[in-house]
């Protein structure tokens, strides 16, 4: 059931890159690294599985996203879908402009950091609510501002802030059956304050 899928996908289709402008299409494949049905990736992005079951038909008409199979729940058939790619990069000889390729990049980012803090406060409840009146629960938050000299840096900075941060989860992270797993989340986003006096300027 579980396919084999390509780490990068390049995207030369018109018709694949304007399935992609919709972000909520690129989150959903986010979420089909592995087999899942309509229904569960509903839930993870607390969406309807109606809404998600219409972006899957477009994504699948396309060729983004595959059937690998169903199952049985209770009285229904779950189909399951797979994405065909861990990435997806749009080709820089589709007849759309770079301003669009970059809106479409953006604003898939955007949407992916609104459903990660959603479920960053969901997770932390439930932990609130599960533990104990004197148990404490052990997590780490760090908030940090940097000043890019221009946008041209900006994706090298993220490149770089990436590739620090795996190496140190690799150096750390352990293979052994007992183990205390935690969650490590990046983001990086604009001031919004700063964007703000930007646009008063004007």
């Amino acid at each position: 059931m579980n396919q084999p899928i390509q780490d990068t996908y390049l995207v030369e289709l018109p018709e694949q890159a304007s399935a992609l402008i919709n972000p909520l299409r690129a989150e959903i494949l986010a979420q089909l690294k592995q087999p899942s049905s309509a229904t569960e990736v509903a839930k993870k992005l607390n969406e309807t599985p109606q809404r998600i079951n219409y972006h899957l038909k477009t994504l699948q008409r396309v060729g983004l996203v595959t059937k690998v199979g169903s199952r049985q729940v209770r009285n229904l058939v779950e189909v399951l879908y797979q994405s065909i790619a861990k990435t997806f990069l749009l080709a820089e000889t589709l007849s759309i402009s770079k301003e669009t390729i970059q809106k479409i990049k953006d604003q898939g980012s955007l949407l992916h950091l609104i459903h990660t803090s959603e479920r960053m406060k969901k997770d932390a409840l439930m932990l609130m609510e599960q533990s104990d009146e004197n148990e404490v629960i052990p997590s780490a938050s760090l908030q940090m501002q940097v000043n890019l000299a221009h946008e041209s840096i900006r994706e090298q900075f993220v490149e770089d802030y990436v590739s620090l941060v795996k190496d140190l989860v690799e150096r750390y992270h352990s293979e052994k059956q007992k183990t205390h797993p935690y969650q490590v989340v990046l983001s990086v986003y604009p001031d919004l304050n700063q964007r703000s006096d930007r646009k008063d300027e004007k």
